[in-house]
Order: C-alpha cells, then sequence, then structure tokens
C-alpha cells in the first residue's frame, strides 16, 4: 500500500527550521519559526518555571492519568487571566475550559466540536492569517473562508473592508479572530475597531474563535485581553483557544486551553460533555507536567510577580529589536520605509519582502524567513543585526 505514497511537502514554517538546522554556514540566522530567542540566541526557560518544575518534582505522587479536561484547578486559573477573577464569564460559571495539547490542539479539538454538532457552519479566517490555521480547520471537516485583514500597501489593518466582510457573514458561521500580536502582521485593531467588530459579530450572530497565543506579548495582559473581552459580553457565546508556549516557553511542553462560552452555565455543561468526546477520540486526556507547571505558577503569588516580570522582561526585548531593525534598515538604505514595525506588536511582521527575495536572503546569505514575508522578529540580536540589515538592503 506504502507504494503508492508521493511525498508530501514540507511544512511551510516547520520545513524550513529543518533546512536550517542542516545549513552549514555559521552565520546564518533564522527568523522562521515562532519562538523566543534572547539576547543570545537562545531560548531560554524561565526562573518561575524552573521554580515550579522543583515544586513539583518534589510533590508529585503518582503518575495516573488526569481527567478528559486535564488538571481540576487549570481551567479557573485560565479563565482568571483570560477575563479577570471578577468578571461576569468566571463569576457566572458559564465559561468550561479543558487543558490541551498546546493551542494547536486546542484549534483541533475545536475544529472537530464545531464540524460534529453544526455542520453546516462555515469558519472564516483572515486574509493573512497563522499558515497552519487553515490546515488544522480544514483536517476537522471545516469549510474554510476568508475575510479581508492587513493592506501590505499601507502597512496597516483594512478596517473598513473587514467590517464590510463581516456584515455579509452568515448567521451561524464561525470567524477566527487573534486576540493580540495578530500572525503573522503584528498589526492588531484598536479598542474602539474592536468594539465596532463585536457589534457586528453580535448583531449578525457570528460566533467568535478567539485565538489567543500570546497574551502579555503585545502590551500587556490586561491590554492584551481587551478585544477578548469587548467580544465577551452577557449572553454572548464564544471560544478561545489560548496557548502557554510563548509567555511561559513552555513550547516542548505543548500547554493550551480550550474555554467555551455559552449563555448559561447549564449550557455550558452540556457544550463540555461533547468536548470530553472529542478528545476522548482524540488524544484521551492531556500530560500533566507543562500544565502543572502553569497552575503552579499562577497559584503562587511570588511565582506569579516573577514570571509576569519575565514576560515583560520578553516583550521589552521583542519592542526594542523592532526600533533597532527599523532604524538601522533607516541607516542602510532609502528603498524601503520598515518605520512601520516599530508600531506592531509581538513576534511577528509581515516585512513586504517578495518571495524572490526570501529565497535570495537564504541562498546568499543564510537567512532564513517565510516565503511570504513574515519574519519573527524575536529571531533578531544585536550581534547578528547589521549583518541581516546589511543583507536585506541588498536584496531589496
Amino acid at each position: 500500500m506504502f507504494e503508492q505514497l508521493q511525498p508530501a511537502p514540507p511544512d511551510a514554517i516547520l520545513g524550513l527550521t529543518e533546512a536550517f538546522r542542516k545549513d552549514a554556514r555559521p552565520e546564518k540566522i533564522n527568523l522562521t519559526v515562532g519562538v523566543y530567542k534572547d539576547a543570545s540566541g537562545q531560548t531560554p526557560i524561565l526562573r518561575c518555571v524552573k521554580e515550579a518544575e522543583k515544586r513539583l518534582l518534589e510533590s508529585e505522587s503518582s503518575k495516573s492519568y488526569l481527567g478528559i479536561d486535564g488538571i481540576p484547578e487549570y481551567g479557573r486559573l485560565v479563565r482568571e487571566l483570560l477575563w479577570g477573577p471578577q468578571h461576569e464569564i468566571v463569576t457566572s460559571s458559564r465559561a468550561v475550559t479543558l487543558q490541551t495539547p498546546g493551542g494547536t490542539g486546542a484549534l483541533r479539538v475545536a475544529g472537530d466540536f464545531l464540524h460534529k454538532l453544526f455542520p453546516s457552519a462555515k469558519i472564516w479566517c483572515s486574509q493573512p492569517t497563522w499558515a497552519n490555521h487553515p490546515g488544522v480547520f480544514k483536517a476537522a471537516g471545516l469549510t474554510v473562508e476568508t475575510y479581508p485583514y492587513f493592506d501590505p500597501e499601507r502597512n496597516s489593518l483594512k478596517f473598513d473592508a473587514l467590517i464590510e466582510a463581516l456584515q455579509q457573514i452568515p448567521a451561524g458561521d464561525v470567524i477566527c479572530l487573534h486576540a493580540c500580536c495578530h500572525n503573522p502582521t503584528g498589526v492588531d485593531p484598536t479598542p474602539e475597531q474592536w468594539k465596532q467588530i463585536a457589534d457586528v459579530v453580535q448583531e449578525r450572530g457570528i460566533l467568535p474563535l478567539v485565538d489567543f497565543a500570546y497574551q502579555g506579548f503585545g502590551v500587556g495582559f490586561d491590554e492584551d485581553a481587551a478585544g477578548l473581552r469587548e467580544l465577551s459580553r452577557p449572553g454572548m457565546e464564544l471560544i478561545v483557544a489560548s496557548s502557554f508556549s510563548k509567555n511561559f516557553g513552555l513550547y516542548c511542553e505543548r500547554v493550551g486551553a480550550l474555554t467555551v462560552v455559552a449563555a448559561s452555565a447549564e449550557t455550558a455543561q452540556t457544550a463540555l460533555s461533547q468536548l470530553k468526546i472529542c478528545v476522548r477520540t482524540n488524544y484521551s486526556n492531556p500530560p500533566y507536567h507543562g500544565g502543572g507547571i502553569v497552575a503552579t505558577v499562577l497559584q503562587d503569588a511570588e511565582l506569579r510577580s516573577t514570571w509576569e516580570q519575565e514576560v515583560a522582561t520578553m516583550r521589552d526585548r521583542i519592542n526594542g529589536m523592532r526600533k533597532l531593525f527599523a532604524d538601522t534598515m533607516a541607516q542602510k538604505t532609502s528603498a524601503r520605509d520598515f518605520s512601520f514595525i516599530k508600531n506592531q506588536h509581538g513576534m511577528f511582521s509581515q516585512s513586504g519582502l517578495t518571495p524572490e527575495q526570501v529565497d535570495r536572503l537564504r541562498e546568499d546569505y543564510a537567512i532564513y524567513i517565510v516565503r511570504n514575508g513574515r519574519i519573527n522578529v524575536a529571531g533578531m540580536t544585536e550581534d547578528n543585526m547589521e549583518r541581516l540589515c546589511d543583507a536585506i538592503a541588498s536584496v531589496l
């Protein structure tokens, strides 16, 4: 049977990472996969994570299975981080949360849940969106459509076109929204724009699926949740896929959560029963270690404070690299103005580099960038900035 198979194309992002590892050139630079790097080019383990792991090692007494929805207190802690402990959604118990293998696992469970129970619903993704969004949703059986989002000419949000498109989405369809630090563009709606988006979503009867992978990496934990909280109006339903890969540095532990908000606590429990079936027939139950780290940190005041400081340090470094890159490019060339990068949020930016320019950077300079021009700003350092900007200036 397997002799009939044809090789599958490499993943657009992870395939480049594999090629980067095989590249023998010592001066190579990787700006592809979404992994935070510190000033020395390493992906650090946070101090709060190391301390939490010590406590887990000392206290654990069993390696038995978790429940289908994960560590019991994990869901409450996730909801309080997303909305704050006093938010109506938290206090009314009309939201339920499952611990999932990363944010990607949360998206896949959401896709399975939607396709199984609402088979006629389509899901609408921004144009552009994270490269894996369409693949995950299509694999779950959903039909994927797109709505306008980014204006490459102005390096800004196509807000009027976005609102016009939302007004045409049928009731009962699903819209995938990035809560903050939009991947791949780094361009987010303003609080006032979020209000208008929420108005249309509510009026049209569209179900929001909010992908929240970067809380704390934009402006701050509460500020980055502004869009989600605007969508979270009394009685409104929504789904949130959140991740702790970036803001806890737990990439290889695969720690995420899927939260479903219903109109009532009773309906939320009904939804949870259906979600558990989707999990049971997929991976049965989540792994413990990463979720245990997150729960340990969020429950301890001292560890929580350390974590918030460490996230602020990562956020400040990324913003510093944005400024340094834009300023350095301004010194190197007048062929393109990169000052817009200073105003974006998170790890990514849509650079405007063409596929041909990206290919030249990889072939001639050992600089790896996704072919659509998305760059991971967190992969830049003070040490590699001059060489990076010289190379980009040469291909413009």
